[in-house]
């Protein structure tokens, strides 16, 4: 048979093979998108669905359209708690980011001996639960029982009040810090180690120390790894839950059950029985989180390119 008979043949057996292998693709993402599905999305959907009716005791569910968004936009509670988290953030993400970038630094620089043993250290809090975590500081933050107040009586200070209204934000964002400080190094650390060494060994040939290598290659080839690491703290921050809400029983008088959205959420779903309208709550803090994100992201961008 010749070669011009033989093509044709090999034209028709083409297709088969592309179909097969798209479909072994695709039998290789379905345990994922299955979960995902029975996970987040349906979840989600529900969730949605659900933040439009509203529970009555004559008639029960009803159809309300988008009256509990209504009600959320113009909720004390909700824009209390927001403008609360924006100052947790403010608070606590900077001071985080800036120490992760100089322990990035100073391990990618060789300054601290051990790097291996003093990255390991570092980033070992993110890796205690955060129940623990903030179970461990709730201690650590008595002032009857605490390191901080044993030590204060010891010194004759007055005992700090880290469990009072003033002090409050600035345990929780303590907390948040010391667990995520570790996280955000090892993200800007692993980008620093994708740096072409040829930057650094044409910076060292110009005369350019450590310091402004530093600030002239370093920290530039940081700016998608910052970005990350913001728009992750801009999420976290404005989710924030699990401390203030095991902090709680140690200062009711301070944290109330608004004390932040998704707490005031949780506490309409599970206390107040309000389950539409805690779910139309999270949806507005969802988009409020989006729109922050997006914002920034297109902000940074804009920056990159001028």
């Amino acid at each position: 048979m010749t070669a011009t008979a033989e093509a044709p043949r090999a034209a028709a057996r083409r297709p088969e093979g592309t179909r097969r292998r798209a479909l072994a693709g695709y039998l290789f993402v379905a345990p994922f998108m299955i979960v995902f599905a029975a996970m987040f999305a349906v979840p989600l959907i529900y969730a949605a669905y659900f933040s439009l009716f509203r529970e009555q005791l004559v008639g029960g569910n009803v159809f309300v359209g988008l009256d509990n968004y209504a009600r959320a936009f113009t909720d004390p509670a909700v824009w209390e708690g927001l403008g609360r988290v924006g100052a947790f953030f403010l608070l606590q993400v900077p001071a985080m980011l800036v120490v992760a970038l100089a322990l990035a630094l100073a391990l990618d620089t060789g300054l601290t001996r051990l790097s291996r043993f003093a990255r390991l250290g570092v980033f070992v809090p993110y890796a205690v639960p955060g129940v623990i975590a903030t179970l461990m500081w709730g201690f650590m933050y008595g002032p009857q029982f605490g390191p901080f107040a044993q030590l204060a009586e010891k010194i004759g200070v007055g005992v700090p009040d880290f469990l009072g209204a003033d002090l409050m934000l600035g345990s929780l964002a303590n907390i948040v810090f010391w667990e995520f400080t570790g996280y955000n190094m090892v993200i800007l650390y692993a980008a620093l180690r994708a740096v072409p060494g040829e930057l650094y060994e044409a910076a060292a040939v110009d005369g350019a120390g450590q310091w402004r290598t530093a600030w002239s290659i370093k920290i530039p080839a940081l700016r998608s790894a910052l970005v990350v690491c913001m728009v992750f703290s801009i999420i976290g921050s404005f989710q924030l839950f699990n401390e203030p809400n095991l902090m709680q029983p140690l200062a009711p008088t301070v944290i109330d059950s608004s004390y932040t959205p998704n707490l005031y959420a949780y506490h309409l779903a599970f206390t107040g029985q309000e389950y539409n309208y805690a779910a139309a709550v999270s949806f507005v803090l969802g988009l409020i989180i989006l729109v922050g994100s997006y914002a920034f992201m297109l902000a940074t961008n804009r920056r990159s390119r001028s």
